[in-house]
């Protein structure tokens, strides 16, 4: 079973915050997953940028970039 890094709730949240009444497990899942995908891109692509800058610690600017 993979880590949890983003609660199914959170999920849910989203969600109901954007219209929905109800929300079946399986789609928070869904999203979850997707958003965790995105959000692995983006923190790769982050850490390149701020490698390539001469630094080990990721700044706000470096994700901005990466989302580009």
């Amino acid at each position: 079973m993979a880590k949890r890094l983003l609660p199914l709730a959170a999920m849910e949240k989203i969600m109901k915050r954007a219209g929905a009444e109800r929300v079946a497990e399986d789609a928070k899942s869904a999203l979850k997953l997707i958003i965790e995908d995105i959000a692995d891109d983006i923190a790769t692509d982050a850490v390149k940028l701020a490698m390539h800058a001469g630094r080990k610690t990721i700044k706000p600017e470096d994700i901005k970039l990466a989302v580009k």
